[in-house]
Parts: C-alpha cells; structure tokens; sequence
C-alpha cells in the first residue's frame, strides 16, 4: 500500500487541527474505546485527571475542546486518559558515539492508522518537533529546542490501568521538561494507561529508559537498547532478538552513527510485515537540534532554524 507523510508548521491546533479531527474521528472512537473491559471515565473525570497530573496542558486541552464544541465524547478521547490496550512494535537506541549523542528509533505501526504528520509546533513558546500522533496532542517520539529527546515502544503486555496513554504523556514531557532529569521525575509521576518504555536523551548526553506500566513503580535503567518489553513481562523472542542485536551493535568498538542507522533500515530490525510494517526510521541529534526521517531511498532532514514544509509517498509493499 502507499501512504502519504506531511512536514506540517502548525504553531498551536485551530482550524486546520479541527478539519483533520472530524475527518479522522471514526479511528480516533476505535483507537480510544477499543475493547474496553471497564467503563470509560466521564469527561469531567478526564478533564480532573488532566489538571492533577499534566496542568501545563490543561490550556492547551480546553482550547481543542472549545473548538470541537460541546461533545462529551470528544472531550473523553482529547484527554487520553484510560485508552483502551493497543500493540505495536518499535526499536531504539542511544548513542553516545562520535556523531552523538542521537536517538534513533523505528516505528512499527499499521499504516492505516498511523497520523501521517510530522510537525513542529509552539504551543508554550517552546519549539518542538515530532511524529504526531491521534487525536489531539500525540507524540510517538520527539525533539524540543532545548535539546531533549523523547522516544517510546510498547512495553509487551496488554495489562490495562488508570492512567494516560503515553503518546500524551511524551507530548508533556517535549512542552514542558529541559533535560533528562527533569523527563524522568515527570515520566515517574504521571500514571500510564498500559505498559510502555520511555527512552529519553538530552545534548549533554544524558539519558535513561523508564520502563512504565500500570499498578507498579516506574523503573528507570541505563538501558541504551529498547524494544518492545520489560523485566516483569515475558518478552517475545523478536523483542528480545532485536535488543540483543542493537546491544551488539552499540558494544562494537568500530561502529559508527552511519552504520547503525543503515541497521535500522535492515530486517530484523526494519520489519516488512504487511500489518505492522517499521513506517519510518528517525534519527534525532539535539546537539545540532536537527532529525532526519528515513525511508530506504528517501531522508528527510529538519531542523528547528530551517524546518520546511512537504510531503511524501512511500510503498509498503
């Protein structure tokens, strides 16, 4: 199949926002209601949960609410609060190396769902670039000006709690966090919806990955390798192939930047799988405030002094 990809400037969500929710509302109620085996908060409850745990948002919140008018559903999926359980398949490194540091990761997803937006963004003043992602205020990986870098994978079990998903929480973190510390002290705060692993970097080459889940406390680890589960989960053998892969790769003493993003790009880290298929590759280095996004024959390089605005097809064959 072939999906578009846009390069968007969109300062804070308006009318443009609101033309793409409406048009995208249908997979947004899939996406947040799912198979649900609670029932999902009131939209007073959402908004409450907001303002206790991200209150630097709550603004941002309303305005998109104020702009979808008075409709309790909507209000219920813009808060991400208690989304029902997803999978999908990611893989992410650190490096630490000359050309560093950089994060890079790949992003497994179906095409048919996934935002075809990357954006950069001023909501707060704060410059921010990232993968957007449903339905308002998503982040699956990012870049703020200050240099910090956020990335996530799925964390390998369906377990489902009280809390946000995690694409919000990413969101926060870029608008509101300065360095790897502070990104931790947050991530270990907020309460997350299902089982997710943070990989957070800043340019002073700083960084950890958090892993998060539902009911227990957050575990912050040095881990430069992260795929797609935990500690407590029983990993599958691709998760664990493909971190143990990427560790071999960031030990090798003669392994560059160039050479392990041209591993990224190979199976088994590169997955062809026709549902759940690596629809991009990004490398963030926030020394130079720039990401390059990847496909096999295509890159696009943006910046925060020279971000430009375009579009892309790419074949999923």
């Amino acid at each position: 199949m072939f999906k578009r990809f846009l390069m968007e400037r969109e300062d804070r969500p308006g009318k443009a926002w609101l033309s793409r929710f409406v048009a995208g509302r249908a997979e947004a109620e899939r996406w947040y209601f799912g198979h649900q085996v609670s029932p999902t908060p009131t939209a007073k409850d959402c908004r409450a949960a907001l303002v206790n745990y991200m209150p630097k948002l709550t603004l941002h919140y309303d305005r998109a609410c104020d702009l979808v008018g008075d409709d309790d559903v909507a209000h219920r999926m813009l808060s991400h609060f208690r989304p029902a359980p997803e999978r999908h398949g990611c893989s992410q490194a650190v490096w630490l190396g000359r050309g560093g540091p950089a994060l890079i990761r790949n992003f497994d997803y179906p095409p048919d769902i996934v935002s075809e937006r990357f954006e950069i963004t001023a909501w707060s003043g704060m410059r921010v670039i990232c993968k957007a992602q449903r339905p308002w205020g998503g982040c699956v990986d990012g870049m703020n000006e200050d240099g910090l870098v956020a990335s996530v994978t799925l964390g390998g079990s369906r377990a489902q709690g009280l809390g946000f998903s995690i694409i919000l929480i990413i969101r926060y973190i870029l608008e509101t966090c300065h360095d790897v510390s502070q990104a931790v002290a947050t991530l270990c705060r907020i309460p997350v919806a299902l089982p997710q692993n943070v990989t957070v970097l800043d340019r002073s080459g700083h960084y950890a990955t958090v892993l998060l889940a539902p009911h227990q406390r957050p575990i912050v680890t040095r881990l430069k390798a992260c795929t797609n589960h935990q500690r407590t989960a029983r990993p599958s053998s691709s998760s664990l192939a493909r971190q143990h892969l990427i560790q071999q790769a960031i030990d090798d003493p003669t392994m560059t930047l160039s050479r392990l993003t041209d591993l990224f790009l190979l199976p088994p880290l590169y997955s062809r799988n026709g549902s759940f298929p690596t629809l991009y590759t990004a490398v963030y280095r926030p020394v130079e405030g720039r990401v390059d996004y990847i496909w096999p024959g295509k890159r696009w390089s943006q910046g925060f002094e020279d971000f430009e605005e375009d579009e892309y097809m790419h074949s999923y064959g």
